[in-house]
C-alpha cells in the first residue's frame, strides 16, 4: 500500500486539486472509494488552474445515479459562450455493485457521503475520492482532540528524557 502512495507521489500526472481536510475531524470515515466525475471542457480547463472546491459538498444516490452536490468549479474565462454554471450537480461514475453499495450505506444504514480528495489520476483524469462517512458528535471530536494532544505532550516528555 505505501508502494503505491509513493508512487502515485512520484508521479507527474497525480496532482491534488482540491481537498477537504475538516472531513477526518468532523466525520468518522469508514471507507473511501473513488470515483470518476463527468465535466464539462470548461470545467476541466478551470481545474487545471487548481480552482475548484468540494469543502461543502457532498454526494447523493438519486434515481439509480451517483451526484456530486454542491461542488464549486471556478469559471474559465475563455470560455465565455459556453461556459459552465458554477455549482451545478455533477454526475459521478461507478459501477453498479458500488451504487448498490453506497445507496444501502446512505438509505439503510444511514451514512454520509462525504468528498474527500479531487485529484488527477496517473492518466491525466479528473477523481474523487468519497468517504463513507458517520458524523461525529461534539464529545467524540473533544476526546480525539483529548487523545491527539496527550500524544504529543508524551512525545515531549519521552524527548526531554524524563
Amino acid at each position: 500500500m505505501k508502494a503505491a502512495m509513493v508512487n502515485k507521489k512520484s508521479d507527474p500526472n497525480y496532482r491534488i486539486i482540491a481537498e477537504y481536510r475538516r472531513a477526518r475531524y468532523d466525520y468518522e470515515i469508514e471507507n473511501d472509494i473513488e470515483c470518476g466525475v463527468m465535466l464539462m471542457g470548461s470545467e476541466v480547463k478551470s481545474l487545471r488552474e487548481k480552482s475548484g472546491n468540494i469543502a461543502e459538498s457532498y454526494a447523493a444516490v438519486e434515481q439509480s445515479e451517483l451526484w456530486l452536490v454542491n461542488s464549486y468549479i471556478a469559471p474559465f474565462p475563455q470560455a465565455k459562450t459556453w461556459g459552465h454554471e458554477e455549482k451545478r450537480r455533477r454526475k459521478l461514475l461507478v459501477s453498479k455493485r458500488e451504487l448498490s453499495r453506497l445507496w444501502n450505506a446512505t438509505q439503510r444504514e444511514g451514512l454520509t457521503l462525504v468528498p474527500l480528495v479531487m485529484y488527477f489520476n496517473h492518466k491525466g483524469r479528473i477523481k474523487i475520492k468519497l468517504g463513507i462517512a458517520k458524523g461525529k458528535k461534539n464529545h467524540d471530536k473533544r476526546a480525539n482532540e483529548a487523545k491527539r494532544d496527550w500524544g504529543r505532550q508524551k512525545q515531549r516528555l519521552l524527548k526531554q528524557g524524563i
